[in-house]
């Protein structure tokens, strides 16, 4: 069953991202690292309808997830829970889980597993807690030879949450530094 991303994101300075560490008490054994690996056709299939698939892997297991625009703001998001034996492989052979959730969804756009090709990846260690507005995630990521960091709050609603999102910047004394998503910024790096 598709699950609703709603969020709202800004990039940070790396002294932004100690600040924000900082104000919330934030210890490295609360902070957890995934990698994410990104799929398309060699004709960006995905890419063109705006769509993103990766597959993520975490400490003890793993998922792939493919993102669709909502008509109304926001992300669906199809996932497909994985060992992280079953990831390895699949990422090891260019290729995702069949049958399963994302691929029946891929087929309604006539993209096969075998069209897909794995494209880049991004590591992250994230720091992940909710708070009054919703749930916040800091993540510092690597990608190509890139560094960067950023803050993102995940919301159910797309008009309170924006407003939430930039008092909550205000709030921390954070400029809005807006940066393309995680699949398009590793895509650059590829």
């Amino acid at each position: 069953m598709p699950s609703r991303e709603i969020e709202f994101k800004t990039l940070l300075t790396p002294a932004e991202f100690q600040a924000v560490v900082a104000h919330y008490q934030l210890t490295p054994d609360r902070r957890k690292t995934q990698t994410n690996y990104y799929f398309d056709t060699p004709k960006q299939q995905l890419k063109n309808q705006h769509w993103g698939l990766r597959i993520r892997t975490y400490a003890d297991y793993g998922e792939q997830t493919l993102k669709v625009p909502a008509t109304d703001g926001g992300l669906w998001e199809i996932t497909d829970k994985l060992s992280l034996q079953e990831a390895a492989t699949l990422t090891k052979n260019s290729t995702i889980k069949a049958p399963g959730q994302v691929a029946t969804k891929l087929a309604t756009i006539d993209v096969a597993p075998s069209d897909l090709h794995l494209l880049a990846s991004l590591k992250t260690a994230r720091w992940e807690f909710v708070i009054p507005e919703g749930l916040l995630a800091l993540d510092e990521n690597w990608y190509g030879s890139q560094h960067d960091f950023e803050l993102e709050l995940e919301v159910t609603d797309p008009l309170q949450g924006k407003e939430d999102f930039h008092t909550l910047l205000r709030s921390l004394n954070l400029n809005y530094r807006p940066g393309e998503n995680k699949i398009a910024r590793a895509f650059k790096e590829k």
